[in-house]
């Protein structure tokens, strides 16, 4: 509606080429076709849409769709679609008998044309979008990028991570009004309440976990504040009915975790796309194994006490998320197992000292996998060996005998 004003305030003062005049039986006859085409392309694109959000799940995960209805090209097309249908209905409504709005039909054009691109546009990413590989590759860039944001997070002075709330006895303990998955919090405002009040808080759980109506969502030690004090830090805990993505990096992994298990049952069958997926858990998993975790739970300075303690995750949950479901549902598969050995083995010469136990670990359990389901199996000698590619590539026998 702006931009229609402005273009009749620019058609009453402006002299339009005659390339750009038009009669007025003309221009209502092009307006009406762009309105109609509009409103038909729009109605495609939620057609489309709603059609590939139906496959996705259905061949990913019912959490796919959070990548769908935020995706940001989607809201861009809708947005035009919608805006050029109330521009050029705008414009329709000025064409007179003697009096045509020569610069708004033409500019109606212009918009009808960007709007066919940006279809095209949103048509292939939504083609693109539907291969497995490339959902895990977003997936995948998700997780880092929110990794990094915690990191930079807890690299704060007056923000600290730790691993459980372990101190008792708090002045305070701020509950939960409903019961909700923690999407996110608001350090800026938490560190600013603990600093203007000379109080500690601890977030005792970390962002995606569920929390009941009436559970600890803040604890408050020390410092002195008034009665208002668990509404203004509630506030400050953004509860919902999902995880998101925001500050939830493991959220990501869960998702690609979850598409790997859709691949490996058996309705579906598809191993492949369990080992693209394991190429990206295995490069996020790495991304973070070679970050120091433990520095962040350590204060700034000696003898100083962080505002804000947050509960987070620790190295070895993040491993177990990863990898565990898919050696469980992948154990019938010589093709998984050589690829999540692969995995292993290359995190193992990646990530940091301190994360070697976990891996190990991991290796353990893929050996008594590999021996209780292919002991007796003639390809038993296949199952043990790693391949980054599950089958095909270039194998190599572990040095490790299940």
């Amino acid at each position: 509606m702006i931009l229609g004003s402005a273009v009749a305030i620019a058609d009453e003062r402006l002299t339009t080429p005659v390339l750009w005049q038009y009669t007025p039986s003309t221009a209502s006859a092009v307006l009406t076709s762009i309105v109609g085409a509009t409103a038909a392309l729009t109605g495609f694109v939620v057609t489309v849409t709603v059609l590939v959000v139906q496959m996705a799940t259905g061949s990913f995960s019912a959490r796919i769709m959070r990548l769908w209805y935020r995706d940001p090209l989607l809201k861009a097309t809708l947005a035009i679609l919608v805006g050029t249908l109330t521009f050029s209905f705008s414009v329709l409504s000025r064409i007179g008998d003697d009096s045509v709005p020569n610069l708004g039909v033409t500019v109606s054009g212009l918009l009808i044309s960007l709007c066919l691109l940006a279809f095209i546009v949103f048509f292939d990413r939504c083609v693109r979008r539907l291969r497995p590989a490339a959902v895990a590759a977003d997936v995948a860039r998700t997780a880092r990028t929110t990794f990094e944001q915690t990191l930079s997070l807890a690299d704060r002075p007056d923000v600290r991570w730790d691993y459980e709330a372990t101190r008792a006895d708090p002045t305070l303990i701020v509950s939960a009004s409903r019961g909700g998955a923690i999407q996110a919090i608001d350090p800026d405002g938490l560190v600013a309440w603990a600093r203007a009040r000379g109080a500690e808080l601890v977030v005792p759980h970390p962002v995606g976990d569920f929390v009941h109506a009436g559970e600890a969502i803040v604890l408050v030690f020390g410092g002195e504040f008034g009665d208002g004090a668990a509404a203004e830090l509630e506030g400050m805990i953004a509860l919902g009915d999902e995880r998101t993505f925001d500050q939830d990096p493991t959220f990501a992994l869960r998702m690609m975790v979850d598409i790997a298990n859709k691949a490996l049952s058996p309705a579906v069958n598809d191993p492949t796309t369990a080992v693209q997926v394991l190429d990206h858990i295995g490069d996020v998993l790495a991304f973070v194994g070679q970050t120091d975790l433990d520095l962040r739970t350590q204060a700034a300075e000696p003898g100083t006490t962080a505002a804000v303690v947050i509960v987070t995750r620790r190295w070895e949950d993040l491993v177990v998320l990863g990898l565990t479901e898919i050696r469980e549902f992948g154990a019938t598969s010589v093709q998984v197992m050589r690829r999540l050995r692969a995995v292993l083995e290359e995190l193992l010469a990646t990530v940091r000292p301190e994360h070697r136990a976990a891996i190990e670990e991991e290796l353990r359990r893929l050996d008594a996998t590999v021996a209780d389901g292919w002991r007796t199996s003639v390809d038993f000698d296949r199952a043990c060996e790693a391949d980054r590619q599950g089958i095909g590539g270039a194998a190599h026998p572990t040095t490790r005998r299940p």
